[in-house]
């Protein structure tokens, strides 16, 4: 079964190793064929990737679009380990991301570790906050 694609006027898409570009209009095209696909919303880029979650997303990225899980394996390891070891509640999350990856499913492994970004998000915001959303000890007890 195809793909179906729509792109917003100059929007980029990646289909295996080739960059699409938009013309000035709105498009609708079909995609048949196990080539990896990207829109330009999940893509990230080195300079993008500037967080420890973003970094995961990134390393899963290389993986599905290279097809190549043992390439970038060692390093996504060790990011994952790091993120968990500052951050163990986030083990669940990336419990989902590495079985996605262990079953080859590279597309819904980098769904799973958009989850991940979000997730880190709220814990810095959280941090900034002073943490106004995790219940205090007087808070529990009244």
């Amino acid at each position: 079964m195809a793909l179906k694609v729509e792109l917003k006027p100059n929007e980029k898409l990646i289909i295996g190793d080739c960059v699409i570009t938009n013309a000035d209009q709105r498009t609708r095209f079909y995609v048949s064929g196990r080539s990896p696909i990207l829109r330009e919303k999940d893509i990230l880029t080195f300079e993008t990737a500037d967080s420890p979650a973003k970094r995961v997303y990134f390393a899963i990225q290389l993986m599905y679009l290279e097809d190549d899980v043992e390439k970038v394996q060692a390093e996504y390891f060790t990011l994952v380990n790091d993120f968990v070891r500052a951050a163990p509640s986030t083990v669940a999350i990336v419990d989902e991301v590495n079985n996605e990856i262990l079953t080859g499913s590279l597309y819904k492994a980098m769904k799973k570790a958009k989850k991940l970004i979000e997730y880190e998000r709220e814990l810095l915001s959280n941090a900034t906050t002073g943490g106004s959303s995790i219940p205090t000890d007087s808070q529990e007890n009244s």
